[in-house]
């Protein structure tokens, strides 16, 4: 369906839905609703609905398969780049949105795109410090270990995957570093 400022459809009669939909109307007298005195009729708001214009350039943006096509405006700051767009792209043109392989593969862009960015930044001048950015030294002194357990968290489940999450990467970078370096280290005449 596009968007458009218009209703969709037409309205069904009030009758035939109190026949189909059992308690339908229920809160149609304004006794019953709370809100009735900011909804008194005649009052301008001010508020109004124009579709704006259709933004240009929108080849290549990802848009979900319910819509016809891209919302009027879109961001284009930044823009699908990389294996992690290439996921997002699939999610974007396979899925709808209702279903679970949509959501789970922008997850998976999401993490490539992390695992990259962290890549990225080893081989930078300033590499990221997983121990100070990740707020490790602002739990000392508010105990740290007490404030994870009891006092009815809902994350407890999980909360001994959030370490390797956190460090994994970080880990594996290191052990392809050390390889990289020990493989261009072996002379040329031990290969």
């Amino acid at each position: 369906m596009p968007y458009t400022a218009d209703k969709p459809g037409q309205t069904p009669d009030p009758d035939d839905l109190r026949r189909r939909i059992p308690g339908w109307g229920a809160d149609l007298d304004p006794a019953d609703r709370p809100a009735f005195p900011r909804e008194q009729p005649g009052i301008d708001t001010g508020a109004h609905w124009r579709v704006p214009e259709q933004q240009p350039h929108g080849a290549g943006r990802e848009r979900s398969i319910e819509h016809e096509r891209l919302t009027p405006v879109f961001g284009t700051a930044q823009p699908l780049h990389g294996l992690s767009g290439l996921i997002r792209r699939v999610a974007y043109t396979r899925y709808s949105e209702g279903q679970t392989p949509h959501w789970m593969l922008l997850i998976l862009g999401d993490r490539v795109e992390s695992a990259g960015a962290h890549m990225r930044s080893l081989f930078s001048r300033r590499p990221d410090d997983p121990v100070t950015q990740s707020g490790v030294f602002g739990e000392r002194g508010r105990h740290p270990i007490a404030s994870r357990f009891g006092r009815g968290r809902v994350d407890v489940k999980h909360a001994w995957l959030d370490p390797v999450l956190v460090v994994g990467p970080w880990v594996a970078a290191a052990v392809v570093v050390f390889r990289i370096a020990r493989a261009a280290a072996v002379p040329a005449s031990r290969r």
